[in-house]
């Protein structure tokens, strides 16, 4: 076959291996360059000996493949083949979506609860959290994703109707949770298949909501066309002793052109009628909402997340919204251990120019920056625009891939695995190189 250089370089195997060497070279000149500025704690890295090196690691997974902990034992495999007596501190990564629970109950010695809990469409579904016992009081940490319970995977697209999907189930797993002794609760809201506010979670928690005659309201966006009345006298009385750090990294208010209806309420299966009509009556449910909470309020950043799950969390128990990135650092302490690390690794299955702006290996690459830390990723794969992280606090990225494979043999856990510790030596024996001088 034969090649236009110039209308096929993007595409040519020499120049795609070319740009990949260059990459990788600008990667490992970008630590090597300047021996002045490879520096911690004031001590050079020439001096630094492998039994004093601490490497604190915080991967997210590379999903379908490895989970953040595999990827971080991955890591510290390979640095040991160089520093044998490092001392690699490994911290389970998520930004509160999707494999949250997995990642902290895997780092923080959880344990996994399977509940069978009320699906999104009112079936009986298996939904799992995880419980983290507490080292510094008597009460235990839940941390739920509430797509386990009333996610979006778990209606088919022909079934996709948010005027019958309920969030019941996850206030099911808050009930199941508060009954092991859990008063801390960690929540991530993304990915439902909800739009009703929330009210299903708080009917399952004891709070009564009513139609004109005195009985429950229906599940989803039918159930908010009868309400009328909202009552707290049923209530778990447990409820007022938990807190609860809810992942939201949406700003979106509870109603509105950018509200969770005319916003999330499409892709969830509403059609350009039912977004009207969820508008007003999640309108309706907030001006209830202040007879129970004189301070609800429909107006605050991320109320709309979830279909109005961010709403019912603020106005009905101790909660607040955070950042999901943030909760996971919070909760693993991982800046006070970067405090005294020579090194902080990080990365995701793909790293690209969306890394930048703002994804869980940025936020672990600012926590190193505010003290002056020099930041290593790994990733499954890397894409051009994948410098701008550099910009980030990311110091040098290298993408694992060892050679040329399909998707499918590049993500097998065990090829994944290898080919991460692999890397990681190659990375690390620079390192050694520049200590001793060569």
């Amino acid at each position: 076959m034969k090649y236009n250089l110039m209308k096929d370089e993007g595409s040519h195997p020499f120049f795609i291996f070319k740009r990949i060497l260059f990459e990788t070279l600008r990667n490992i000149l970008q630590v090597l360059c300047k021996r002045e500025s490879v520096c911690y704690n004031n001590v050079s890295i020439y001096e630094m000996g492998g039994s004093n090196m601490k490497v604190v690691v915080a991967i997210d997974s590379f999903k379908g493949s490895l989970s953040s902990m595999e990827a971080g034992q991955a890591i510290a495999e390979g640095v040991k083949r160089v520093y044998q007596h490092a001392e690699v501190v490994i911290r389970p990564l998520a930004d509160g979506g999707e494999g949250t629970v997995e990642a902290l109950v895997e780092g923080m010695g959880g344990v996994f609860v399977t509940k069978e809990v009320t699906g999104p469409l009112g079936e009986k579904v298996g939904a799992v959290y995880g419980i983290i016992e507490s080292k510094d009081d008597l009460s235990k940490t839940a941390i739920i994703e509430m797509s386990a319970a009333a996610g979006i995977t778990l209606v088919p697209e022909e079934s996709r109707n948010p005027m019958n999907t309920t969030t019941f189930g996850v206030g099911e797993l808050i009930l199941d949770a508060i009954e092991r002794g859990c008063r801390h609760f960690i929540v991530g809201i993304g990915g439902s298949a909800t739009n009703d506010g929330g009210v299903g979670m708080l009917q399952a928690l004891g709070y009564d909501f009513l139609t004109r005659e005195g009985k429950a309201i229906s599940y989803g966006g039918n159930g908010l066309r009868e309400l009328v009345s909202i009552k707290n006298t049923n209530v778990h009385p447990k409820l007022k002793e938990c807190t609860f750090k809810v992942a939201c990294d949406v700003t979106n208010p509870l109603c509105g052109e950018n509200g969770s209806s005319a916003i999330f309420g499409p892709q969830k299966g509403a059609t350009p009628e039912m977004v009207q009509e969820l508008d007003q009556v999640l309108l309706h449910y907030a001006e209830l909402s202040k007879n129970i909470n004189s301070h609800a309020d429909r107006f605050y950043p991320g109320t709309g997340a979830a279909g109005g799950m961010g709403f019912a969390f603020l106005t009905y128990t101790n909660a607040t919204l955070e950042s999901g990135i943030q909760i996971v650092l919070t909760e693993t302490k991982l800046e006070e251990l970067i405090t005294t690390a020579d090194f902080v690794v990080t990365g995701e299955g793909r790293l690209d120019g969306q890394t930048a702006l703002g994804k869980a290996p940025i936020g672990v690459a600012a926590l190193a920056k505010k003290h002056q830390k020099k930041v290593l990723a790994f990733a499954g794969a890397v894409t051009p625009d994948a410098k701008e992280c550099n910009q980030h606090g990311i110091d040098a990225f290298f993408p694992i891939l060892r050679g040329v494979v399909t998707l499918k043999e590049a993500m097998n856990k065990e090829v994944a695995h290898q080919n991460m510790v692999d890397t990681v030596e190659q990375v690390f024996r620079v390192v050694e190189m520049m200590k001793e001088g060569k």
